[in-house]
């Protein structure tokens, strides 16, 4: 195996960098399938596609392709994310729907989806219908987790089960389904492949919580977006809900604040009672709790130590990160 995830996502970059797209009069169908493939990131599904494939025993640049699509796919979701909560920016420049338009921006989200199906199914016939079934599953468990996500904004019933329930459909259903397809083309069985899936699960979890603590005690330059975004537009949030529910003062203070109009004064507010019933260390206890059910998952396959560790360093990288 390398020796890091950056070996795996410096390959995958390059490899994102150096696809080509039809141009001419389809220029305003793929340019913005180019332009959102192109912005960065962490690259994390497809490094652990490809990290899961490489770990069982398989080919790293057979990986290459499918893991590309799995980056797609979650591209395609952010183009239509950042139409339906209103969000200008990605990644620290203009979202493709305030660069062009929001038409633009479904349709070739929608191209992407298609695109990022053939990238995935281009694996050994022998493992094509898991392969592609875990890929279909994931894709409507994110799609139901969207649509959860959008009627939580409306809704006052919300309970920390109901979130958890959300984000390992929204978030962690696409890690879990990076890591069964990467296991899957590098040869794991089916146990394997299954723990391997849960791992991802966990880490999704983890890492979505971690967004949400990052939303609010973040840095603006390096998560690439404006800071308070979910305070502004009612998302129901880890610190959110666990602050809703405490019972305390506290609460009333913060059920009362969200209901100011958007903008820094809310956010300023919002995040000052945050800070004083300490829901940043428990958003971050939370984080740890998920983060040892992954590695917990991981300890269950029979991989190696050795073969283990970048996965072990790799909960640690995302769980700790400022960005």
């Amino acid at each position: 195996m390398k020796s890091s995830f950056s070996d795996y996502s410096a390959e995958i970059e390059k490899y994102l960098r150096d696809m080509t797209y039809p141009s001419g009069d389809l220029e305003g169908l793929y340019g913005p399938v180019a332009y959102g493939m192109t912005a960065g990131g962490k690259r994390l599904r497809p490094s652990l596609l490809m990290m899961a494939a490489d770990a069982f025993g398989g080919c790293c640049e057979a990986a290459l392709r499918p893991a590309a699509g799995m980056e797609m796919f979650h591209n395609f979701t952010l183009l239509h994310d950042d139409v339906m909560d209103n969000s200008d920016t990605r990644r620290g420049r203009p979202a493709v729907h305030a660069r062009w338009d929001v038409n633009t921006a479904i349709l070739s989200g929608d191209t992407m989806l298609t695109l990022s199906t053939r990238m995935v199914s281009d694996v050994p016939d022998t493992i094509l219908r898991p392969v592609l079934d875990a890929f279909n599953t994931m894709a409507l468990r994110v799609y139901e987790g969207q649509r959860l996500d959008m009627d939580f904004e409306k809704s006052d019933s919300v309970s920390i089960d109901d979130y958890i329930r959300m984000i390992s459909f929204k978030t962690g259903a696409l890690l879990a389904a990076s890591a069964r397809i990467g296991a899957l083309i590098g040869g794991a069985s089916a146990e394997d492949a299954e723990k391997m899936a849960e791992y991802g699960m966990m880490l999704g979890i983890a890492f979505q919580i971690q967004d949400d603590w990052l939303d609010v005690f973040g840095d603006a330059t390096s998560f690439g977006k404006p800071i308070g975004g979910d305070i502004n537009n009612g998302k129901k949030s880890y610190l959110l809900l666990m602050g809703l529910s405490a019972g305390t003062p506290g609460s009333e203070a913060l059920a009362e604040a969200m209901k100011l109009p958007a903008g820094p004064v809310k956010v300023k507010t919002v995040t000052r009672i945050y800070e004083k019933m300490n829901l940043s260390g428990i958003c971050r206890e939370a984080v740890a709790r998920y983060s040892a059910r992954a590695i917990s998952a991981l300890k269950a396959t029979s991989l190696s130590d050795s073969d283990r560790e970048p996965f072990r360093r790799l909960v640690e990288k995302l769980t700790g990160r400022r960005r």
